[in-house]
């Protein structure tokens, strides 16, 4: 939709700009509609794991200069590392600014919005022209029901629809709306049928509260890690996520990778830890890397997890960090 809206079918120097912790299926998405690696621009993130808006600046004018196109920015609300937000209303005034498409990924973290504390966060996520959320993540629903939301229904249309002779009967009936006109499928099912039987049977109220407790769990499970030595936050808590790494607390006895020194041996521990507690059964953590380093992951919206559940999830970490530590 946005390449139609925005470029026609003048797609050969078109650029698309987004973070280096933009989700996988972006990329996939983007091959897809038949952009080249080289028409994809990923921009190191900041500090804080976010689309750093001088850089991207910086390199629009650079493209410009040597004839590209720039027409789309894809901004993330909520990352599946780190639970970072992108500075969204700061892209969306470069966007307006410059006349490009602004796309918000919240598959993850735009069911924030329900909260206080969420819609702080995601501030500028209502000025995006195109938004996705996947709501079997923090809306709590089975398999499979992606949603996409967009400003101007007007552009599905212009995008999506065609008129063949075949149908020409369903198109005559007045103004009923025929979903195949505003996207790719000409059947599909109910999908969002789900969603709303949920929210008429548990009402708005109980989503808010367990997104709300998902966002306090995290916090809660930072405030612990932070009591203890053996262990770095690497990102706080935000969006009911955050990121931890074991520390080796006997740096001259063991070394789990001795070519790679202390961070080697660290990152080697770490993902033996996540390998551990699977296997252990209480509790699933994941790693990632972050700047070169293995980290745990901890995503704590499921609303049934408790202070209790975290207190232990964390002794047995220890536990197991000691135990791997001792054998080497």
């Amino acid at each position: 939709m946005a390449r139609q809206v925005k470029l026609g079918d003048n797609v050969a120097d078109a650029v698309v700009y987004c973070s280096d912790q933009t989700h996988s299926s972006i990329d996939r998405a983007l091959r897809i509609l038949g952009f080249t690696p080289n028409q994809i621009c990923k921009l190191p993130c900041d500090e804080n794991f976010r689309l750093p808006v001088s850089a991207l600046r910086r390199q629009i004018q650079a493209d410009k200069a040597v004839g590209k196109i720039p027409f789309c920015v894809i901004a993330n609300a909520g990352t599946t590392n780190t639970g970072s937000v992108d500075p969204l209303s700061d892209l969306a005034a470069l966007c307006k600014d410059d006349d490009f498409w602004l796309h918000v990924d919240g598959a993850y973290g735009a069911a924030a919005v329900l909260c206080k504390q969420g819609q702080k966060l995601l501030q500028g996520l209502e000025q995006a022209d195109s938004l996705i959320l996947d709501p079997h993540k923090w809306l709590f629903q089975p398999y499979e029901m992606g949603c996409v939301l967009v400003r101007n229904m007007g552009w599905l249309k212009e995008a999506y629809c065609v008129r063949p002779e075949y149908l020409a009967d369903v198109h005559s009936i007045g103004s009923e709306i025929h979903f195949c006109d505003y996207g790719i499928q000409l059947t599909r099912g109910f999908r969002a049928l789900k969603l709303w039987m949920s929210l008429k049977v548990f009402g708005l109220g109980a989503f808010r509260d367990a997104v709300m407790h998902g966002i306090r769990t995290a916090e809660f499970a930072e405030s612990l890690i932070r009591k203890s030595a053996q262990w770095e936050i690497t990102v706080p808590a935000q969006l009911g996520m955050l990121t931890f790494r074991y520390r080796l607390q006997r740096h001259g006895q063991k070394d789990f990778d001795s070519s790679s020194g202390t961070n080697g041996a660290e990152d080697v521990l770490n993902q033996r830890l996540a390998t551990q507690i699977i296997w252990d059964g209480y509790a699933s953590l994941t790693t990632t890397k972050l700047h070169g380093r293995t980290v745990l992951r901890m995503c704590t919206i499921n609303p049934r997890t408790t202070e209790d559940d975290i207190h232990e999830t964390i002794k047995r970490l220890e536990h197991f960090g000691n135990a791997l530590e001792n054998v080497g």
